[in-house]
């Protein structure tokens, strides 16, 4: 029985991008399809540790040669985009620290989305004991310091930490420093590691 759990966010707590949200930020870049989205997400490892939104989106557009007509509300449909989550998680986190166990949260996340973040969903992020943001820390998963900035938060080695994230990429890098690591499939795949 674990008794320090720690959790990536999006794509296991907090859901990604709907379909509709990212047909909204096609159209207010006024550019679709992969190209777009190639150059959103390869420009993203330095908005995830750190960079400025208005920064961000004018590397997407140098990548791109493009110019965007409207950064600020490009920048707001970005954001509102990475904002829902799945209850069945969050009831599942509430379980976990009502039992007990300690919990982190190790995410990468951008600057000006914690704020919002952490504004809707007070309620259950404040069960965990360490919230290590990449935009805080100055670096984002994979890169190992970022595992272990989490674990030292937590008062704890990464060895004793069982870490669930939905990128097999960054379950890789958390096991190479000693943590054990899941690749995210489901709430009960979750109930039956930490039972």
């Amino acid at each position: 029985m674990p008794d320090v759990i720690v959790f990536d966010l999006y794509g296991v707590i907090a859901r990604t991008q709907t379909p509709e949200s990212v047909r909204r930020i096609e159209e207010l870049a006024g550019i679709s399809g992969a190209p777009f989205w190639d150059a959103y997400w390869s420009c993203r490892p330095a908005y995830d540790a750190g960079r400025e939104s208005a920064a961000y989106w004018a590397d997407v557009a140098d990548r791109l040669g493009a110019a965007f007509p409207d950064v600020p509300a490009l920048i707001e449909a970005d954001l509102e985009s990475w904002t829902d989550v799945d209850d069945r998680m969050v009831a599942l986190v509430n379980e976990l620290a009502d039992r007990g166990r300690t919990l982190g949260l190790l995410s990468n996340i951008i600057t000006d989305l914690v704020p919002r973040f952490e504004a809707r969903h007070a309620s259950w992020l404040e069960r965990f004991d360490a919230l290590t943001y990449s935009c805080r820390i100055g670096v984002a998963k994979p890169d190992p310091r970022a595992y272990e900035i989490c674990a030292e938060r937590l008062g704890v080695r990464p060895a004793d930490v069982l870490f669930f994230d939905d990128s097999e990429r960054n379950v890789a890098a958390a096991r190479e420093v000693g943590m054990r690591a899941e690749v995210f499939t489901s709430p009960s795949q979750v109930r039956a590691l930490t039972a």
